[in-house]
């Protein structure tokens, strides 16, 4: 039977402020869990599972470890208080446990092999229990077994092999030290984290998909058209704030009043929205706030809720999270904030009946997905029954006949952080609109186009440029070739949003099957498991990478030509378990897909390689889970001469800037001597510097030149780099690493997927980016497509140079 005895025993409550508490059952749907890093005479962390009204807990000396290889030692201890689990502070000197006490992480957990809470007990009775963790570090399944040769009541805490699982270390003082560093460059960079300011919560956004998803993992809602709002409410206050971050407090007063009236702390997401009696809704009216036309109603409909009271319900799925909201909304009874009901949604029908009702279109969101702030998802999808696009307005047009203000608006969208032209538009207008944007536009002219100089624009002679600041909306037919809106109508401004969120909507997200079949001329590839989660903080799918390498291909493929391929593969995602693997079995092979053998010069023994030399089998070696394409230096062809020499800049956690720094030092260098050299993004946290070499030189020859150059860079910088091939020397220097040539070494090849957070790609970029305000971060499986639509290939000229290596002595 549970009780207090032991914890009240060991505690006078007149000297500590720990809460002395009561056994008694929790309200809340499920079990919580929470590990508190407690800084006592040692440093430990304390693990607590709610059962049976108390807090069952472990003490853990080396806190827990996502790696399943790790079985770290817990101390069983006395059962703590239900409240217990939201103490944070000082407990003072003299008392037991003296020390610092702050919450690591939380949130709750389920059985694995248990039925209910009986079994769950008596299982822990027997030694052994099985859970599963929903909190924002730990998830997945975890065991606490007890050691049955102890002295001591002494268990060990296991993480099972799963999705979440890594096969890294695992410290988790390291873990948080690098998510305070990663916070403060967050700071230094102008973007402070959640905990500094709640006006910079992002609210989680949707993909475009042309279809519409079926099946039951998917809900479907009404697609709003107004304004997103995020909501913050405890004690009698509320705040409403744009997704831009923007206060609407002042605007939306009527519905800060009635938010006021929630009687529990929370955090909810929706759309600010002005609708007639009938429902049709009215985006423009919203532009001026209140007061509201007598005809028509403000509303607020909210669809999702991020925190309630102090429970962190991001991790949770979206039914349980809704489950919540419809009981918090329903208790309080509001007039102007709406709960957003999920749609019956049969997909013809239905959609008919949505564009016959003029709907801006239909969300589709997966019934179990997580909330994931300030990300666009392929959880969500959004489905428009109208073409729509946010745009800067960039300039305008003179006034035609008797017009007011100005005849087109000239408009721009933000691609790869690039302001980029997509067309004039002229119609949709109200006079008064021509009036309000005019006065609007008027200081802020300006006598420069902010588009490249190259860029031509519609009637160029007449356009009068503005700074690239106020954004608006249009409705559109569709997109032309290069990339311009067709037949664009007005539709309204949007205040709330920044020039940076117009963003251009051009790749359309496919809802995704589990496998399809891809025919490329007599070659048939099958695509597996394409819903499978590989990304799962991203909610990216193993689909969404098949679908980038369909898509960037043709610009990989040259550069793994001919060349043995070393896969890494990840069958269950980047969190789960990965293995390499070089040698194939050709008859297990389709037959077009090429192999070689080649002597290993470690053992002599003969490994068959793949070869990645078509699209057929660039996809059928990424369907195998080979997230990244690591290919040799050299082709089956010439093994001891590199097609390619390289440099790889390692920061080994070095300041990116410093990192940067260094690598314009290594095209000074290169320039000095006339080398030709490119670089790309290691898609992890460096830069690879390539050489064509053109298979001109051996090996020995080749990594001796990159060697003299590296040596170069490093006196330049002998206070932050390191030739050093031992970790310990060179910690904390940037490592210039020029031993990946050698044969049978591989790279990650140019439009490499990473298996990194983020979905990361090792990306070519031209030298002149790196004195922009470029992070590794910025190029992704999401964004690269719109890159390489937008700007031409940074290495398009690289085959068609190569280095002379004893002219290029000479210039040194």
């Amino acid at each position: 039977m549970a009780n207090l005895q032991s914890y009240h025993q060991k505690r006078d409550f007149e000297k500590t402020n720990e809460p002395r508490g009561t056994s008694n059952k929790s309200a809340s749907k499920h079990l919580s869990f929470v590990v508190q890093r407690h800084h006592a005479s040692r440093l430990h962390y304390d693990f607590r599972l709610e059962l049976d009204g108390v807090l069952k807990s472990w003490a853990i000396p080396k806190g827990p470890s996502m790696n399943p290889l790790d079985k770290r030692l817990a101390v069983h201890v006395e059962d703590h208080p239900l409240d217990y689990a939201h103490f944070e502070g000082t407990i003072p000197k003299g008392n037991y446990g003296a020390g610092t006490v702050s919450i690591f992480d939380s949130g709750y957990y389920e059985f694995v092999a248990d039925k209910n809470e009986d079994d769950f007990l008596k299982s822990l009775k027997q030694g052994s229990i099985k859970f599963r963790l929903h909190g924002n570090h730990l998830k997945g399944e975890f065991a606490l077994v007890k050691m049955k040769q102890a002295t001591e009541d002494q268990w060990l805490l296991i993480k099972h092999a799963d999705s979440f699982a890594t096969d890294e270390p695992y410290d988790v003082e390291q873990f948080i030290q690098e998510e305070v560093v990663q916070r403060g460059k967050s700071f230094k960079r102008g973007k402070a984290p959640v905990e500094a300011s709640k006006g910079e919560l992002k609210p989680m956004l949707a993909k475009l998909s042309n279809e519409l998803p079926d099946g039951t993992d998917w809900l479907y809602e009404k697609k709003y058209d107004g304004f997103r709002a995020i909501a913050i409410c405890e004690d009698g206050r509320c705040s409403l704030y744009s997704r831009n971050g923007h206060r609407l407090d002042q605007k939306f007063p009527t519905l800060i009043r009635e938010l006021k009236r929630l009687s529990r702390r929370c955090i909810i997401d929706g759309e600010i929205v002005l609708v007639d009696r009938q429902g049709k809704e009215y985006f423009q009216g919203l532009q001026a706030g209140e007061p509201i036309a007598k005809a028509l109603q403000l509303r607020y409909y909210v669809f999702d809720i991020l925190e309630l009271d102090d429970i962190n319900l991001r991790t949770y799925t979206l039914v349980e999270r809704k489950e919540l909201l419809e009981l918090l909304l329903k208790k309080a009874k509001l007039k102007h904030v709406f709960y957003v009901q999920s749609i019956d949604l049969a997909k013809g029908a239905g959609v008919e009946q949505a564009a016959a009702h003029q709907w801006e279109g239909i969300i589709a969101k997966q019934v179990d997905s997580q909330y994931l702030e300030g990300q666009r998802s392929s959880s969500w999808l959004k489905y428009k029954l109208r073409n729509s696009q946010e745009a800067v307005i960039c300039g305008f047009t003179e006034t035609q006949g008797q017009q007011p203000g100005f005849g087109a608006l000239v408009l721009g969208a933000y691609a790869q952080g690039k302001l980029v032209y997509i067309g004039n538009c002229g119609s949709g207008f109200k006079d008064s609109d021509r009036k309000e944007i005019g006065d609007l536009l008027a200081p802020h002219r300006r006598k420069s186009k902010p588009f490249k100089p190259t860029v031509k624009v519609a009637k160029e002679s007449q356009v009068h440029w503005v700074e690239p600041e106020l954004v608006c909306e249009v409705y559109f037919a569709e997109w032309t070739a290069d990339k311009h809106l067709r037949h664009p109508v007005f539709k309204g401004l949007r205040a709330d949003k920044g020039a940076k969120e117009a963003s251009l909507e051009l790749v359309a997200v496919k809802p995704m099957e589990s496998s399809r079949e891809v025919h490329l001329g007599r070659k048939k590839v099958t695509l597996t498991n394409q819903d499978k989660i590989y990304w799962p903080h991203e909610g990216i799918r193993k689909g969404d990478m098949l679908a980038f390498y369909e898509q960037i291909g043709t610009y990989l493929l040259p550069y793994v030509k001919d060349k043995p391929i070393s896969m890494h593969r990840f069958p269950n995602g980047i969190k789960g378990k990965s293995f390499f693997q070089k040698d194939v079995d050709p008859k297990q092979l389709p037959t077009w897909m090429k192999t070689v053998p080649i002597e290993s010069t470690s053992n002599k023994e003969t490994i068959d390689y793949l070869l990645c030399n078509d699209m057929a089998s660039l996809l059928y070696i990424a369907n195998l889970g080979s997230i990244e394409i690591n290919s040799w230096l050299s082709s089956f062809k010439k093994t001891q001469n590199p097609k390619f020499a390289v440099l790889d800049l390692d920061p080994n956690g070095m300041d990116f800037q410093e990192l940067k720094e260094v690598a314009k030092t290594c095209r000074k260098v290169l320039e000095k001597a006339e080398i030709p050299g490119f670089i790309k993004t290691s898609g992890s946290s460096g830069f690879h510097i390539f050489l064509h070499m053109n298979e001109k030189y051996e090996y020995k020859l080749v990594r001796d030149f990159v060697q003299f150059i590296a040596q170069l860079v490093h006196d330049q910088h002998p206070e932050t780099t390191s030739l050093e091939r031992a970790v310990k020397q060179r910690e904390g220097l940037i490592y210039l690493d020029f031993l990946q040539n050698r044969q049978g070494q591989t790279i990650a090849a140019p439009y490499s997927v990473r298996p990194k957070p983020g979905a990361s790609v090792s990306t070519p970029i031209f030298w002149d980016e790196l004195d922009a305000d470029i992070q590794i971060s910025d190029f992704t499986i999401d964004s690269l497509p719109e890159r390489l639509q937008t700007m031409a290939d940074p290495w398009d000229p690289i085959f068609k140079t190569s280095v002379d290596i004893k002219r290029a002595i000479k210039k040194f």
